[in-house]
């Protein structure tokens, strides 16, 4: 396996990564879909992801051969107020690669780059009580709270979403 930085020209990831979004969302994982998603709201996500793609919106792929087994994106605030900060957005692992290093691996890589762009804090949320709260807070992000309600996962049902932050020294 291997990690690969995407541009707005490697439109013929979409496929692979369409794999990995459908596994993700089959396993429950709460990525703002649900369950009924199919091939044309996949397709358009992953379109709007490749055109915002350039200097404050990164996107790497952990690939095995032609296979996404995991992705993340980087999104670096442009407002004045906040160009020290940026979203980690869609830290994705396919059910089969879990638990192999591909997560830490991921967001190494976007942690590097936040980094090399002069970021200091990085953001994220996730569904609370989930199994990916351990993963972050094992890699050194610190839970600052939640809101109820606030997103249904794909199979419907209201949940909360955890918010985190970490400092990059």
């Amino acid at each position: 396996m291997d990690l690969i930085k995407l541009g707005r020209e490697d439109h013929d990831w979409i496929p692979s990564l369409g794999e990995l979004f459908f596994d993700a969302v089959d396993g429950g994982a709460s990525l703002g879909f649900l369950a009924d998603v199919d091939e044309p709201q996949m397709r358009e996500y992953w379109e709007a992801v490749f055109e915002q793609l350039g200097p404050r919106h990164h996107l790497w792929v952990m690939r095995k051969g032609t296979q996404a087994v995991g992705t993340v994106q980087l999104a670096l605030c442009g407002k004045p107020n906040g160009r020290h900060r940026a979203d980690l957005q869609k830290l994705m692992v396919h059910r089969d690669a879990r638990r192999s290093g591909v997560a830490g691996q991921l967001m190494a890589a976007a942690e590097g780059a936040a980094r090399e762009a002069g970021i200091s804090l990085l953001v994220l949320d996730t569904e609370a009580q989930s199994p990916a709260e351990a993963f972050y807070q094992g890699q050194g992000w610190q839970r600052t709270g939640e809101i109820p309600f606030f997103a249904t996962n794909p199979d419907g049902t209201l949940r909360a979403t955890a918010l985190y932050w970490k400092r990059l020294g």
